[in-house]
């Protein structure tokens, strides 16, 4: 806080009016003792220790200001005191300001649903929450200063750290509870900090469960009805007594129920796989006999596009369940042959570099929107669901895809334009790939 110009310039004019007086006092001393400089010696030495013990009070003043009452003083002596008076009231108002603002955080951070940890670059724990410590067992004395990948020893979460892919949150499961599920995200922000963010997911995973069992149980329930209503159907077809007015609808009966089981039968698969989600082992699959074995049921297709390839650029043989990787790569040609045009072409290719093995389907078909990318492997969604429906699609393909995937450690990769095709890419880690050995003659 600046002095006021006004009274600034008063103390200075009564300071320099005291020194004019004890000059004149001291020439007057000097003159009746008959030494001039002696009397002014005399009183600038008078001047000098007030102005010394003026400062001898200011300072311990200074030093137990919290208790002591301010001297009086005036003069530039009174300004200066007035003005660390001033300073201190000042500073004192912004820390209580400051300290009831972190008790508003501190209490709005505890009202939270969900816990926050802060992280500093080393990931030690800084400071968290009420509701992270009751979710992560953690313990406000004990665990300040630990690093988080030391307390919890979740293996999902620590590979989430380790691969620095901050855009989705991972789930884990809390070994010390029972059925206690947990989204942790980390945010980075600062110089190199993080906020952790702890959210209780576990009424979401066991809702997500009980539709798991719903559509397995649902599913298993209707294929036996669709299985002898799609037999009735055939018989019925094929009776030669069927009046014509009849063998459209009956036709077209055949069409939707073969439908139906196609759908039920990819719930199954999909039912299956989320339910023993763990990574699998397998054996080598030949990659080459299996993608010769889908290039023939795309020929064989009633419809499909002219040019179909294949493109092998290793031998070397992918390590997996073969069931599951030929259903992962059959619903990814399959797309491509349903939205390619007669005069388009697909590519399958197979190739193996340092970062594994991939696999890729190419085609020139109708492409897909950028903004349709992120959602294509949820379950049931569609680009166009009108067109979908008339090629026969369930929306099941690419979940299936996806989670066969997740199961042997591999991502997809999805890039396409609109009328321009789509290129899906499997991309498989190093361990997954198996490359024979030439036998070394004796």
């Amino acid at each position: 806080m600046r002095i006021p110009l006004q009274s600034a310039t008063h103390a200075w004019w009564f300071a320099a009016g005291r020194l004019l007086g004890t000059i004149v006092a001291g020439l007057i001393v000097g003159a009746l003792l008959g030494s001039i400089w002696g009397g002014l010696a005399i009183a600038l030495a008078v001047h000098l220790t007030w102005q010394l013990v003026v400062l001898f009070r200011v300072e311990w003043w200074v030093r137990h200001r919290s208790f002591a009452v301010p001297p009086e003083i005036g003069g530039v002596w009174g300004e200066i005191i007035s003005q660390i008076v001033r300073l201190h009231r000042r500073k004192r108002f912004h820390k209580q300001r400051f300290v009831q603002l972190v008790r508003q955080l501190q209490s709005s951070t505890a009202a939270l649903p969900n816990g926050v940890v802060i992280l500093n670059p080393q990931r030690e724990i800084v400071w968290f929450n009420r509701m992270a410590g009751r979710l992560l067992d953690l313990r406000r004395a004990g665990d300040l200063g630990l690093r988080i990948e030391n307390l919890l020893r979740e293996p999902e979460f620590n590979r989430y750290l380790r691969l620095q892919d901050y855009a989705n949150p991972v789930v884990i499961r809390r070994a010390s509870r029972d059925d206690c599920y947990l989204a942790l995200q980390i945010v980075p922000y600062g110089d190199g900090q993080q906020l952790l963010l702890v959210e209780d997911v576990s009424r979401q995973m066991r809702l997500e469960a009980v539709r798991r069992d719903f559509v397995a149980n649902a599913s298993h329930e209707l294929r036996s009805p669709l299985t002898v209503i799609s037999g009735y159907l055939e018989t019925l077809s094929q009776d030669p007594a069927l009046d014509r007015d009849l063998a459209g609808p009956v036709a077209e009966m055949r069409r939707q129920a073969e439908r139906m089981t196609a759908i039920i039968h990819d719930l199954l698969e999909l039912s299956r796989l989320e339910q023993t989600g763990e990574p699998v082992g397998g054996e080598p699959v030949d990659v080459a006999a299996l993608l010769a074995l889908l290039r023939k049921d795309v020929l064989a297709r009633p419809v499909h596009p002219r040019e179909v390839r294949e493109r092998i650029d290793s031998d070397a043989a992918l390590i997996g369940i073969e069931s599951e990787i030929h259903s992962a790569f059959s619903n990814l040609v399959d797309n491509a042959a349903k939205y390619t045009p007669v005069e388009g072409s697909i590519e399958m290719r197979w190739w193996v570099d340092e970062d594994g093995g991939h696999f890729s389907v190419t085609d020139t078909g109708i492409g897909i929107p950028s903004e349709h990318i992120p959602r294509l492997t949820e379950r049931f969604y569609r680009v166009d669901p009108g067109r979908s429906r008339a090629t026969g699609g369930s929306g099941l393909g690419l979940a299936i895809v996806k989670h066969v995937l997740q199961r042997h450690g591999a991502e997809l990769e999805v890039r396409s334009a609109t009328a321009k095709g789509s290129t899906f890419t499997c991309h498989f880690p190093p361990q997954r790939v198996h490359v024979a050995r030439a036998a070394t003659a004796v």
